[in-house]
């Protein structure tokens, strides 16, 4: 490997070698890689979305709803599973975002005790103008790679989500 392409966790990796040359340092090569990405494009993607006024986890409610298809309407229990959320921390994005004029809740016409949350047209616009933001930012990101190679990385991800997340291979 070249200098100029080395990062820091090469000397991580290179630290561990003199203080543990009996430690297998692959699997950090690989997922101390996968965090720092993490962290750096969870950055940028939360500066994209503040330009809009939301944040990544105010966004993800947003493209939810978007992607849920016409009229654009879920459950707040069905958008609590989707992103992983507890109700109580649901609320608070829904009650941010109904302020801001970006969704609105109304009763559900087919069970009396349940609401329905639906994108205004305010919250269309802004999520379609945000969402093209955020795939800018992936993109220029991936552009250090061609496009053979982000096709193989993505399908190596999807391999490795796969196998530690528990769910079956293909």
């Amino acid at each position: 490997m070249s200098a100029e392409r080395r990062d820091p966790v090469d000397a991580i990796i290179d630290q561990w070698a003199v203080v543990r040359p009996d430690l297998d340092t692959a699997a950090m090569e690989v997922f101390g890689r996968i965090f720092r990405l993490s962290r750096a494009m969870g950055d940028r993607m939360e500066k994209a979305y503040s330009r809009f006024g939301i944040s990544r986890g105010e966004f993800d409610v947003l493209a939810t709803l978007r992607r849920s298809g016409e009229p654009c309407t879920l459950s707040p229990r069905q958008l609590s599973a989707t992103l992983m959320l507890t109700t109580g921390g649901m609320t608070g994005r829904l009650d941010k975002l109904e302020r801001a004029g970006l969704l609105r809740r109304s009763p559900d016409p087919n069970d009396r005790r349940g609401l329905q949350v639906t994108l205004t047209e305010e919250g269309l616009r802004l999520i379609d103008e945000a969402v093209g933001a955020g795939l800018a930012e992936q993109t220029d990101a991936l552009s250090a790679l061609d496009g053979e190679q982000a096709g193989r990385l993505a399908d190596l991800l999807r391999e490795l989500l796969a196998g530690t997340a528990g769910t079956a291979r293909p």
